[in-house]
């Protein structure tokens, strides 16, 4: 199959990981993939309809489109993917006007009602598909990484001199804005904790130490695999429960044991006891970190646990499996029409 994808851009986090991470798995089974950014004017879109005449199918990635854009989307392509990792139906956790948008959901329901298979990221956005839709065509193909390029944390740190990290985008900084009282309390409980931000935007703490860290692809692994302890926090809301635990993977990747808020994903991905710790209250918190912090044969057994699970469950492997299984009903599909 010649499949288009349409991107926010080839760059874009959920583009490396949802779509140009499975190209060399999709190509040694002989489709392949085209990666084309959203059309940027009307004649573009014109332009696009007449090229997507000639692919097998297009993939509609994240973006909720006007009407008269699906509309010729969908008059040319021959099959018509939508794949989504977030609750685009929904404005995000932070959003002023608050996380419903009756434009957002009409877009949302026009596009499903329209594609032939509709990918979500996770089984919570899966359901919200179903609401709006014939359930039999969506699928769950999670966001999906390769452990083995990730460098494992070595857990070296003795004491309570240990480094948390966390990892995201400037629009996510906001959750652990949110948790900043639980973030000081951290530091006045355990003086020399330090908190090691990878992003394009910081925070300022007065009683724990943060570092700087810039993201780049090139040395987020490095970094992460540097740090002691993952941690993650998101609200308990709808936008929340259809992340897919992008940054928890990537800390289960590097070695990490992770300690997280139990919503959405994040109550899957991370055993309690096992690969990290399950934490709600500013106490759950420390005690969490102050245990992790004095046993680094703790965090290497909960690190190799997470890296295993990661292994298991969210390797690039299966993923690309999942992909070319809904490539193959499709052809099979189109055949017998």
């Amino acid at each position: 199959m010649h499949i288009t994808a349409l991107v926010e851009s080839p760059e874009h986090v959920c583009c490396r990981y949802r779509l140009a991470a499975f190209r060399p798995y999709w190509e040694m089974a002989g489709h392949r993939l085209e990666l084309k950014p959203f059309p940027e004017s009307i004649w573009d879109w014109f332009r696009l309809e007449r090229e997507v005449r000639s692919v097998d199918a297009v993939i509609l990635q994240r973006k909720l489109i006007q009407p008269w854009q699906l509309f010729l989307l969908r008059k040319a392509c021959r099959k018509f993917f939508y794949d989504f990792d977030d609750a685009v139906f929904l404005r995000d956790s932070y959003a002023a006007k608050g996380l419903w948008s009756s434009r957002r959901q009409r877009r949302f329901t026009a596009i499903v009602q329209s594609a032939d298979r509709v990918i979500a990221g996770n089984a919570f956005l899966r359901d919200q598909v179903r609401h709006f839709t014939n359930g039999s065509i969506s699928r769950v193909i999670p966001t999906c990484l390769d452990p083995s390029v990730y460098p494992s944390a070595e857990h070296r740190r003795s004491g309570l001199d240990v480094q948390l990290a966390w990892i995201g985008s400037s629009s996510t900084l906001y959750g652990l804005e949110r948790i900043q009282p639980i973030l000081e309390k951290l530091g006045q409980t355990l003086p020399r904790l330090q908190l090691k931000v990878i992003c394009d935007r910081f925070l300022h703490l007065q009683h724990l130490r943060v570092i700087d860290c810039p993201w780049s692809e090139d040395t987020e692994r490095e970094l992460l695999a540097a740090a002691d302890i993952g941690i993650s926090w998101v609200p308990d809301d709808m936008w929340s429960r259809g992340k897919c635990g992008l940054k928890v993977l990537q800390y289960m990747a590097a070695g990490l044991p992770v300690v997280a808020n139990p919503v959405g994903v994040q109550a899957e991905m991370v055993r309690h006891g096992e690969s990290g710790f399950l934490a709600e209250t500013a106490e759950h918190w420390i005690a969490a970190i102050r245990r992790l912090a004095r046993d680094p044969d703790l965090r290497q057994r909960m690190g190799r646990r997470g890296r295993h699970f990661v292994e298991t469950h969210y390797h690039l492997v299966e993923g690309a499996a999942r992909w070319l299984s809904v490539f193959e009903e499709t052809q099979t599909w189109r055949k017998s029409a």
